[in-house]
């Protein structure tokens, strides 16, 4: 027990110890990143100054922007810097911090794509009904609940990982500091912390499953009653939406359901990216910019800036 006062600092692994390879991850992050950046500022901005995107699906699409500007900002500057600098220490309340932080991004990610897919079922299959179910008062608090309710989610993850006594070694096989990782590492009994994961793994990323598929199955047998160009519409629509929240999903449950025991790979932090990275770099294209409101939005705030600019 003397020695698990000693890990004050872990290591975090990297894709590689050749320079080269390091340098060349760091640009692919380091390009990704900007591009989330840009694509959910751009949404951000048109749904916001635009006072015809001022609806219940465009609200949850800024408030999810939001989220994924937050969401991939813990992980990859970091990831950046340490493959660039090869310096891959964090603190342990750095650790502690982006624990909470990625934890909390995943769980308000997975109620608000959960929101989105029922506004999805509203609009579509009752849409006279819209404006009464979908009215600003559910939207707001849906909203808060769901961000309050991923404080004590994150925080009782994170306090419970961390009441752990880390004294085997201090190496975290992922580009990040998550939960398995360091369960992996512990030298204290961590069955309690497994059997919480899969209960609220099940529970709320099951239930969350469920009614997404729930939502889109409902929206499907709709649609087909539809003319065959709306059908087309709205089935190019709703795919990409099952495909990205069923990547999110599926990668988060490989990494986090895993046994603590299980060797750690490659493929451990490939899947990583899978469900931090590319649902924040997918959701501007696929939710928002393929829309022609939203295009028309931001065409009209560049031409705004544009005459700004010149004035």
């Amino acid at each position: 027990m003397a020695n698990s006062t000693m890990v004050t600092e872990f290591l975090l692994m990297g894709f590689s110890e050749v320079l080269e390879l390091r340098v060349l991850h760091a640009l692919l992050f380091l390009l990704m990143y900007l591009a989330t950046l840009l694509g959910n500022l751009l949404i951000i901005s048109a749904t916001t100054l635009d006072q015809n995107l001022h609806t219940p699906m465009y609200f949850f699409l800024r408030n999810l922007s939001i989220l994924d500007v937050c969401y991939v900002s813990v992980t990859v500057p970091k990831a950046c810097v340490n493959s660039l600098i090869d310096n891959r220490t964090i603190s342990r309340a750095g650790c502690a911090a982006q624990i909470f932080l990625v934890i909390y991004c995943v769980y308000v990610e997975l109620l608000f794509l959960t929101i989105m897919a029922h506004d999805r079922y509203v609009a579509i299959c009752q849409p006279l009904n819209y404006p009464l179910i979908m009215n600003r008062q559910f939207c707001v608090w849906t909203t808060l609940v769901s961000m309050l309710s991923g404080l004590i989610y994150a925080g009782v993850h994170t306090g419970n990982t961390f009441r752990l006594s880390f004294c085997q070694s201090n190496m975290v096989h992922q580009f990040f500091c998550d939960v398995p990782s360091l369960l992996s590492l512990s030298c204290s009994d961590t069955f309690s912390n497994e059997l919480l994961i899969l209960i609220f793994a099940m529970g709320i990323g099951g239930g969350c499953f469920i009614f997404i598929a729930m939502s889109y199955l409902r929206i499907f047998s709709t649609v087909l009653k539809f003319p065959t160009r709306e059908r087309g519409k709205a089935f190019s629509t709703c795919v990409p939406h099952i495909l990205v929240f069923s990547v999110f999903l599926g990668s988060g449950n490989c990494v986090y359901l895993r046994p603590s025991g299980a060797s750690e790979t490659v493929l451990d932090m490939i899947l990583s990216v899978f469900y931090t990275i590319v649902p924040p770099f997918l959701n501007p294209i696929i939710y928002s910019l393929r829309n022609k409101q939203v295009k028309g939005a931001l065409k009209k705030v560049v031409l705004r800036k544009t005459s700004s600019g010149k004035l």
